[in-house]
């Protein structure tokens, strides 16, 4: 229903109220018939029901699959890493489901508690809960709207509807009825919305929507729509792990097959290919993954980022896109006074204060006399200013310039004032002064214009130019400022008659005063990083398009005459039409919450990854919809803050920066993961389905297989996943959303070493039975350090060992040497022999073993140099 297409009257009838209220028993039946004035939360699941689905992934079902396989075959303890490392990731997606749950909760909570409410005529406080259509709200600054009203009356009511519309200024209200019915709700004067808040006046309301059918109500039916979005990682690991395991067990089979033809026993070929599938899918995966992530959040948190769930810290590698809103996240949040025009001039405000101390006659001197004086903001203690923003902005012009307005209103004390109102367009304040009474006016540069008769032009007063005033206006106002005009007149003592028609006429004009939310000084820098990190910033705000536009050239997010869609050009749009052209616009104005999310799905649609950045409740489905939401620490609603993915601790748009950088660092560490692993796994596939065409037995028994798995794919594997950033992580595009685990060489390369590996082992494997040493503890500790010669390798594609330091990674030094002591203590102490089928190796089997475990790390590094080469101009 478009409530402000309505009269009072009609309002009025169409819920059989009236000034006087609803009577009591009204109110209980419609209370019966519309519910209580609460936002509705969809049926939760219970957290054991929300811990079991956690399960459901192919990857897990696999996982678990080995675990039990692992404990029949083996013992109990091979069982428990495998069980252990399901139950991590278990608890770490019930714990962000179960969070995720909170916020509708943190919608609810802003609301408020209390209203007071007219009903049968006599005014009383009650629940905002059982306030229903139909009843009159009285409304004054500081209070939470509890309900969608229709303002019936209106005294200079100001509502901040910020978190609602991304508009910086307090909208003004009033009763008239309006005509258009497209208007977005920034601009629906005669409306107050549930959670927005009074920021001065006062107001009376009819309530017109109460609960879900509020905006605030339709903006949890869309949080509540959302479902939570699997990373790039987890789609591209859950494809893998389901090709992986396929893959393997068919290998799996073969081997059975053929080792049972050859007369091989049944059991044990059976026992070595469930061993080998245990053996080739890396079920460290999952914990290399989950620790990664944590350490990377713990990491961030240093940084000012917090991490609510872990996934978002890969995430941030792949993005493409950051759409954000303006209003306290580009920009300050705090109307700040940038250019003057006075004297015929346009002059930045910063440099104004040696001007206006001046002569006492001055219009600079007048100007910030009136910025002092005519002014109802007041110092808050320690807090700050409180007031309207563009009066905030004006105390601080003055104090800045050595005009203190606690000094001067009781050097210049206040006679009279007529308020501003939306009609008049203007405030003016009458002073006590030394040379008699002077007045001082501000307002809209038309109201003081039509109110002026002369200017004042350094100390003397001159004829009206009102050609010259205009040109500096317009240039104001195209970049973005909100333009305000001051003008004064002098009275020989007060006047009897206070009125608009006697104080409010032959003005002298003083000056133009321009404002704006001025950008956050550490956006500039951290645009122009994510220009270079191949991500394009979007801005997506409730505000002018004018202002919009302005900030955006300054801050490089729109270039030369860049477009800007507004909200009912962006309405028309369908959404097949707007993804053929999103990817070319960088700002758009005056949108609504619903139509962030269109923006966001257009892009998704095109297959780009998506942060959206917000602080308000209008942010928080687009947070919930985007791959990654960012919410502002400092100035966010707690409903964006849960309905995100990231928290900014310090409201910097910089730190995104950072948390790109470490996401990148996270996710190409996982993919080094699955580079060692799967090699150096394929290396032992390899050995075992070769073997037997060439007529040799069985490289491995199952508890060597598994001992391998469980010893290799832990240590090293985790110390990878701590390897440092690489120095050009930020001078490369995303990566690429659309590219898999074997994308950009990466399947060849894993296919190519374990060939290379395998073909090595089973090389070693004919030497050794004809030299007649023990082939198979050489093989067994080949196949381990070779690994290790992986690890090393896998910690870049393109730099050498050397390049990026041997101790560079101290944690993977540690683990390599753990995992040969472990394995020597295999090899060497008699008691483990007969457990792993071992037996202790000489000086000479042993330099063989280690002399082939050093030529896959020197192929390996003989290939990085040739590829560094070919790269080479």
């Amino acid at each position: 229903m478009d409530w402000h297409l309505l009269s009072i009257e009609e309002a009025f009838a169409k819920f059989g109220s009236s000034k006087s209220g609803i009577s009591l028993e009204e109110a209980r039946k419609r209370l019966e018939q519309y519910g209580r004035n609460q936002l509705r939360e969809k049926r939760a699941r219970s957290p054991f029901v929300m811990f079991i689905a956690q399960f459901g992934d192919f990857m897990i079902l696999v996982l678990i699959a080995a675990a039990v396989i692992a404990g029949i075959i083996g013992d109990a303890g091979d069982m428990a890493p495998i069980i252990a490392i399901v139950l991590l990731n278990a608890i770490i997606g019930f714990v962000q489901e179960y969070r995720a749950e909170r916020a509708i909760a943190a919608l609810k909570k802003m609301a408020g508690f209390t209203a007071e409410v007219i009903r049968g005529g006599e005014p009383q406080t009650m629940a905002v809960e059982e306030i229903v259509p139909g009843d009159v709200v009285l409304l004054r600054a500081g209070d939470v709207v509890p309900a969608d009203l229709r303002i019936t009356e209106a005294a200079q009511l100001k509502l901040d509807e910020a978190s609602l519309t991304g508009e910086s200024f307090p909208a003004e209200k009033n009763s008239s009825t309006l005509d258009e019915a497209s208007l977005p709700l920034g601009e629906r004067v005669n409306m107050a919305y549930k959670g927005t808040i009074v920021s001065a006046g006062r107001g009376v309301g009819l309530a017109v929507a109460t609960a879900m059918e509020t905006e605030l109500g339709k903006i949890a039916s869309m949080i509540q729509a959302e479902g939570d979005t699997r990373t790039p990682l987890q789609r591209k690991l859950a494809a893998f792990g389901r090709r992986l395991a396929l893959l393997v067990l068919f290998i799996c089979g073969v081997i059975f097959a053929m080792g049972y033809l050859r007369g091989e026993s049944p059991l044990l070929m059976f026992m070595t290919a469930i061993s080998l599938a245990v053996a080739v899918i890396p079920e460290a995966l999952p914990a290399v993954v989950t620790i990664s992530l944590a350490l990377g959040a713990k990491k961030m948190v240093r940084q000012k980022a917090l991490i609510r769930r872990l996934s978002a810290v890969e995430t941030l590698g792949a993005v493409t896109h950051i759409c954000t809103d303006k209003t306290g996240t580009l920009t300050r949040n705090r109307m700040t006074v940038t250019q003057l025009f006075a004297d015929g001039r346009t002059i930045p405000a910063a440099t104004s204060a040696r001007d206006a101390g001046g002569a006492g006659n001055s219009s600079l001197f007048h100007l910030m006399a009136a910025a002092a004086l005519c002014n109802d903001a007041r110092t808050n203690g320690d807090t700050g200013l409180s007031g309207d923003p563009t009066e905030t902005a004006l105390y601080v012009l003055a104090a800045e310039n050595g005009f203190d307005p606690v000094k001067l209103a009781a050097q210049f004390p206040r006679l009279a004032e007529l308020p501003f109102d939306a009609d008049r367009k203007c405030m003016t304040t009458i002073h006590e002064g030394s040379e008699g009474v002077v007045s001082y006016t501000k307002g809209g540069l038309e109201a003081i214009l039509a109110r002026s008769s002369s200017m004042l032009s350094g100390s003397t007063i001159v004829s009206l130019d009102s050609g010259a005033v205009h040109p500096a206006n317009e240039a104001m106002a195209a970049s973005g400022q909100r333009v305000l005009a001051v003008a004064m007149r002098r009275w020989a003592s007060l006047p009897e008659d206070i009125s608009s028609e006697a104080i409010e006429k032959d003005l002298t004009f003083l000056a133009l005063v321009g404002m704006e939310d001025p950008p956050r000084e550490e956006a500039f820098d951290a645009v122009a990083q994510c220009k270079t990190a191949g991500i394009i910033p979007v801005m997506i705000t409730g505000d002018h398009p004018a202002t919009a536009a302005a900030i955006a050239r300054r801050l490089s997010i729109l270039d030369g005459e860049g477009e800007v869609m507004t909200g009912p050009q962006l309405e028309a749009l369908p959404l097949h039409e707007l993804e053929k052209r999103v990817e070319d616009i960088r700002v758009y104005a005056r949108v609504a919450p619903e139509q962030k999310l269109k923006i966001v799905q257009a892009l998704k649609d095109r297959g780009k990854y998506v942060a959206m950045t917000g602080d308000g409740v209008n942010d928080a489905p687009a947070l919930k919809r985007a791959d990654i939401g960012v919410a502002m620490g400092i100035t966010g609603t707690d409903v964006a803050k849960e309905a995100a993915a990231m928290i900014l601790l310090d409201d910097n748009f910089a730190t995104i920066v950072r948390a790109v950088r470490e996401g990148r660092r996270i996710y190409a560490n996982i993919l080094k993961f699955i580079i060692y692993s799967i090699s150096s796994n394929c290396g032992t596939l390899v050995l075992i389905a070769l073997a037997p065409f060439v007529g040799l037995p069985l490289p491995l028994f199952p508890i060597q297989i598994l001992w391998l798995n469980l010893l290799c794919d832990s240590f090293p594997g985790l110390a990878l996943a701590v390897e440092p950033v690489e120095k050009d992580a930020m001078d490369r595009p995303p990566i690429d959303p659309a590219s898999g685990v074997f994308a950009e060489g990466r399947g060849w390369f894993m296919a190519r070493y374990g060939i290379f590996i395998g073909g090595l082992a089973l090389g070693l494997q004919v030497y050794a039975l004809k030299a007649g040493y023990s082939w198979q503890t050489m093989v067994f500790t080949f196949l381990i350090l070779s690994r290790m010669a992986m690890a090393l390798s896998a910690r870049s594609r393109q730099l050498s060992l050397l390049q990026l330091g041997i101790f560079s990674n101290r944690q993977l030094i540690g683990a390599i040497l753990l995992v040969v002591i472990l394995h020597a203590c295999v090899v060497w102490i008699p008691s483990m022999n007969p457990v792993f089928a071992t037996e202790p190796l000489d000086l000479k089997e042993m330099g063989l073993v280690l002399a082939l475990s050093v030529v896959v790390l020197l192929v390996s590094e003989l290939e990085k140099a040739v590829l560094r080469r070919k790269r080479l101009p």
